[in-house]
């Protein structure tokens, strides 16, 4: 059972947000404090309603109407604390959650994210990891508070009623625990295929944003709308679905509240009572009442819980993929531990194959034969659009497995991977952020003389001094900010400030003008030339042929 919990891709995902104990029982304490005001203040107005009514001397009831107004006062004061308490467990969990997930993927196996659509993977680092947070706001502290403000109230019951107390105990318990796990079992099919449907609208949605001019030219534009508003229907669909079993759980509390007022009812010994002292009978009714008031929120915690399993079981699935679902749940510091490699190269691998074979699954493979790759080699792969260029490159990068045969050289453990060999493909991204920080994307640790360096080898540093602030300036809207040309150029300067001594280029040169393009193709295939040291491997996919004449190729033309 122990291990099984252990496992519980919930638990798991709870461990990023490296909670603190002082920090949760102060935001239970300070829910529960809320609640026991407004538990309070019902009991003790109740008291005083039904009091004045008797027309006591007003002396009587000052206390009582001090008090009244202090728990007034009181219960709003604990609201904004407990609120601030729970959020601030959120928020900071998050941020530090963010931190360990962003570390380990870029430190684990890079083929765990390479077959994920953009949409899909920002799903999983934005709305996936909020909904791990969720579970922490919205579900466990709410069930926390409703348990001991239910609890506390059939104590204070029991000094009125022994028998009221345990009827309000039973009913509390029904109300409490068996409606929301019955409400969270019957959503929890609802809610995985209402997350699907999420991540697929996600994806669709991204994709349509990002090529919606190549969607027009190509006329499948108005198809690609079409299946954007598939999926936000199938959204819909299955949230709506979802939807019934939170109402059927919701309707569960005011049958519970009516319930335990009957019990108070029917109870002789507070019936005996209450004929002597009639205040009695309505601060137990009231009370019973208020006692299900932090109950309110139940049904919308069991799902959310649900919600975030469903989070969990995604975020941790990818990073078990990279290989660093262990190392993610510790700290930020200790998982970072050498990620920041040492400024020089890291070794060169010599990649070989006798026999390889590529394709993507389900696809009819490419026999390639005898492949090698060695320490300081210059390789152009040709072919047309669709012929394994770029297949290539994912095979070498190891982010697609061969379709047949083996290739040595590529290093058991995936983590370091990334820093021997370095894939950029055709549509790298560029974030909206400085023109250095997108060059530092690749190599974190490269000095302002090695950026300037590398924007000066692809015809850039020019351009980027003549900004407002030079290369400090920030791209607005990322790629948007730039031509087609400038964006290959800013990406190709990305790759030249790596360490990594294998380099893997999807064609680097596309939109660039002829004259330019061949210049520096043949700069990126000289083993002499100064643009890429002597020692390190460049395997460039492209389709301009003459360009590269006279260089070393693999040519995979049909």
């Amino acid at each position: 059972m122990r291990e099984r919990w252990s496992q519980e891709p919930l638990r798991r995902a709870l461990a990023l947000l490296s909670l603190r104990p002082r920090q949760v029982v102060c935001a239970v304490g300070t829910g529960v404090a809320t609640h026991l005001c407004a538990l309070g203040l019902t009991a003790l107005s109740s008291w005083l309603i039904l009091r004045a009514w008797q027309a006591p001397p007003v002396l009587y009831l000052s206390v009582a109407i001090v008090a009244v107004r202090a728990l007034g006062l009181s219960r709003g004061l604990f609201r904004y604390l407990d609120r601030l308490a729970a959020h601030r467990i959120a928020l900071g969990g998050l941020v530090g959650a963010r931190e360990r997930v962003y570390l380990a993927l870029a430190s684990g196996n890079p083929a765990a994210t390479y077959g994920l659509r953009r949409g899909e993977l920002a799903e999983r680092l934005g709305a996936d990891l909020e909904a791990v947070a969720d579970a922490v706001v919205r579900a466990l502290l709410p069930i926390a508070v409703a348990v001991v403000t239910a609890a506390s109230a059939a104590v204070a019951m029991a000094f009125l009623s022994s028998g009221a107390a345990m009827a309000l105990f039973v009913i509390a318990a029904l109300v409490l625990g068996v409606v929301p796990m019955l409400a969270a079992s019957a959503a929890r099919a609802d809610e995985d295929a209402g997350a699907l449907a999420q991540n697929s609208y996600s994806a669709e949605a991204v994709a349509v944003v990002e090529h919606a001019d190549q969607l027009q030219v190509a006329g499948e534009l108005g198809k690609a709308l079409a299946v954007v508003g598939e999926a936000q229907a199938a959204v819909v669909a299955a949230r709506d679905g979802a939807a019934k079993a939170h109402a059927w759980a919701a309707a569960a509390l005011p049958l519970g509240s009516g319930l335990a007022v009957l019990a108070v009812f029917l109870d002789p010994g507070l019936a005996r009572a209450a004929a002597e002292r009639p205040t009695l009978l309505g601060v137990a009714v009231f009370l019973a009442l208020a006692a299900f008031d932090a109950a309110s929120g139940l049904p919308e915690a069991a799902q959310r819980l649900v919600a975030s399993r469903s989070a969990a079981l995604r975020v941790m699935a990818l990073l078990d993929a990279a290989g660093g679902g262990a190392e993610a749940q510790e700290s930020p510091a200790r998982n970072g531990a050498g990620r920041d490699r040492a400024p020089g190269f890291a070794p060169a691998p010599h990649l070989a194959s006798d026999g390889l074979e590529i394709g993507w699954p389900g696809a009819k493979p490419r026999l390639l034969g005898r492949f090698e790759v060695a320490p300081g080699d210059r390789l152009a792969v040709l072919g047309p659009s669709g012929s394994g260029k770029t297949t290539l490159l994912l095979t070498l990068a190891g982010l697609v497995e061969p379709a047949g045969g083996a290739l040595s050289g590529l290093p058991d453990d995936p983590g370091p991977l990334p820093f021997q060999i370095a894939y950029f493909p055709e549509d790298g991204h560029l974030f909206a952020t400085t023109v250095r920080e997108n060059v530092l994307v690749a190599n974190g640790a490269a000095t302002a003389d090695e950026v300037d360096a590398a924007l000066a080898a692809v015809g850039m540093l020019e351009w980027a001094r003549s900004l407002a602030d030079g290369v400090d300036t920030v791209l607005v809207g990322g790629a948007e900010a730039v031509s087609a040309g400038q964006r290959r150029r800013l990406l190709l300067a990305r790759a030249l400030v790596s360490r990594a001594p294998v380099l893997l280029l999807d064609e680097p040169t596309e939109h660039l003008d002829q004259e330019s393009s061949a210049e520096l193709l043949r700069a990126l295939l000289d083993p002499e030339g100064a643009l890429v040291p002597a020692g390190r491997a460049v395997v460039l996919a492209t389709h301009h042929r003459d360009a590269v004449a006279g260089c070393r190729a693999v040519d995979l033309t049909p």
